[in-house]
């Protein structure tokens, strides 16, 4: 005989309200931290630019307003509906990486075509694949979950994707990005169930590849060398990095407070950009950091729990895809500006400047809210069932 426990899915549904609560004060106080960070990073560099300190933060503030929109949507969209639509989205962001190749269309800068550009428009299709790339591979894992164990009609069609895009965006001079994303498909992949065989023969493949790959461009040599030896090139290829530990190791304790660093307005080049964290680290200092990873922490338990009790594949699949997406980028990016790794081109996700990234971090949180959303009872649902099995059981 089938029995409702009434106060256990009670107890389920207002749990689940909390989740959904904590990750949107999550988002939206990285969100806020992030904006009020760059106008302090940004404001003497845009002052000499663009002759105007606000030039940056006015465009942070449009793309955190696009961003906030889709992040409901992306929140309250019916995920069955967005998988009709996963195949369209993959070809869409694979031709949008292939038009930065086009002269006229792709942009140069640094030495890298990344952003396509039309009109007045810009956007960097790479940041595109960080969530459409997850979300592909949650579908087609989730479809072929019977078939895993066979390579040709299970996994081989999810890694021809994953390559695609890793030659798309390496030819943009975008190494480290398409390395970043095949980590992160990795790791679906194994969540998904693969035979560890698979990922012996995927790693003693990728491993020696992605070492001849670094040798292939002179700065990539330069930023290894000078990761190995800080002391080879301090005003060449390690200035960067040697200044933002700088910025960090000056912060002390309670940091010197909003507006009042020093090193972002000359020391650090782009440092409104992938350095951002050092800026943000010198003005709030030890609690700053603590802030920022207790925020990370809540923001990975959060959808690492609701990848966990989903019972939906595909849902599982896409929340921790995103999950790690989103967490391994801020630690990527925060070992590259204390000087734990390499430097790299890897934005930090709610303060880097750029709206590519910012509207791609949005959508992701979006997406994982939406998994912690429909994983567990909602409140006003149980209340209603129970009142059903209650009018039932008095008849």
């Amino acid at each position: 005989m089938f029995q409702f426990d009434a106060e256990k899915a009670y107890r389920q549904g207002f749990q689940g309200i909390k989740n959904i609560h904590l990750i949107y004060f999550c988002v939206f106080l990285f969100l806020g931290l992030g904006i009020i960070t760059l106008y302090s990073a940004s404001y003497s560099f845009a002052q000499r630019f663009y002759l105007t300190g606000n030039y940056f933060v006015k465009r942070q503030l449009i793309f955190a307003a696009i961003g906030i929109v889709l992040f409901f949507t992306a929140s309250f969209i019916k995920l069955d509906f967005l998988r009709k639509f996963s195949f369209f989205a993959a070809l869409v962001t694979a031709v949008l990486c292939s038009l930065t190749l086009i002269p006229n269309v792709g942009v140069e800068r640094y030495g890298a075509t990344r952003w396509i550009e039309i009109g007045s428009f810009t956007y960097q299709p790479s940041e595109l694949v960080k969530f459409v790339l997850p979300f592909y591979l949650a579908h087609l894992l989730d479809k072929k979950r019977e078939n895993l164990d066979n390579f040709f009609s299970g996994i081989l069609s999810p890694i021809i994707v994953t390559g695609v895009f890793f030659i798309l965006i390496y030819i943009q001079n975008n190494f480290s990005t398409a390395v970043f994303i095949v980590f992160n498909a990795m790791i679906i992949f194994f969540l998904a169930g693969i035979r560890f065989r698979y990922f012996f023969a995927a790693i003693a493949m990728i491993l020696p590849v992605s070492s001849l790959l670094v040798f292939t461009k002179t700065h990539r040599v330069w930023r290894l060398v000078s990761f190995l030896r800080p002391d080879w090139d301090p005003q060449g290829a390690g200035y960067q990095v040697n200044a933002s530990r700088d910025a960090i190791i000056s912060s002390g304790f309670l940091g010197k407070g909003i507006g009042e660093g020093t090193h972002k307005i000359a020391s650090i080049p782009e440092v409104h950009s992938d350095f951002i964290f050092s800026a943000y680290v010198e003005e709030t200092g030890f609690l700053g950091v603590l802030l920022f990873f207790i925020l990370m922490v809540c923001f990975a338990y959060i959808g690492y729990k609701a990848a966990w009790k989903s019972e939906i594949v595909f849902n599982k699949l896409l929340a921790a895809g995103l999950t790690t997406m989103m967490v391994s980028q801020m630690l990527l990016n925060i070992a590259v500006v204390s000087g734990a790794l390499p430097a790299t081109g890897i934005p930090l996700p709610f303060f880097s400047a750029g709206g590519s990234s910012l509207i791609t971090t949005m959508i992701s949180a979006g997406l994982i809210s939406n998994v912690v959303r429909n994983t567990n009872y909602a409140a006003k649902d149980i209340k209603n069932n129970f009142s059903n099995f209650s009018g039932g059981s008095n008849e």
